[in-house]
């Protein structure tokens, strides 16, 4: 099995980074970027991303996201520094109830069979900040890295 890895770089730096390709697959990223987070709103913050691959045959693939930097698919954490940290996830699906990892746990990954060969097909990521955590002003980033595997 192959595999290609990206970093995205920070969830809030929009990222779109692509890599050569070391087999047969290329892939790219872009971040989500969730703007303004206002700690006394009831509703979560909810912002996309994607992550873009090409393959040149129709050899099955999986892509996986990384924990971020805490460690934890079911508690990733966007920090500001070691005591400000916002909670949130990246999900499969648009109802943002399949957390993205790498089937660890209860984790789900993207999944193609038989991916069209030689064109770009892209995966939305779905980012949510759930409503009413206390945080500071700042800027607050996690790494992420996806993995394609062929």
């Amino acid at each position: 099995m192959n595999k290609k890895i990206i970093l995205m770089l920070g969830i809030i730096l929009n990222c779109a980074t692509a890599l050569p390709a070391l087999s047969d697959c290329t892939i790219s990223a872009t971040g989500v970027a969730f703007g303004n987070y206002d700690v006394f709103s009831s509703s979560p913050v909810d912002m996309d991303g994607s992550v873009t691959y090409n393959c040149t045959s129709a050899t099955p693939i999986t892509i996986d996201l990384s924990q971020g930097t805490n460690g934890s698919y079911i508690n990733r954490k966007l920090k500001k520094d070691a005591s400000n940290e916002l909670n949130y996830n990246l999900y499969l699906d648009a109802g943002r109830t399949q957390i993205w990892g790498d089937l660890s746990g209860s984790t789900t990954h993207h999944t193609n069979p038989t991916p069209t060969t030689g064109i770009d097909i892209t995966i939305p990521i779905f980012g949510r900040i759930p409503a009413l955590q206390n945080a500071s002003v700042g800027s607050y980033t996690d790494s992420i890295t996806a993995t394609i595997n062929f």
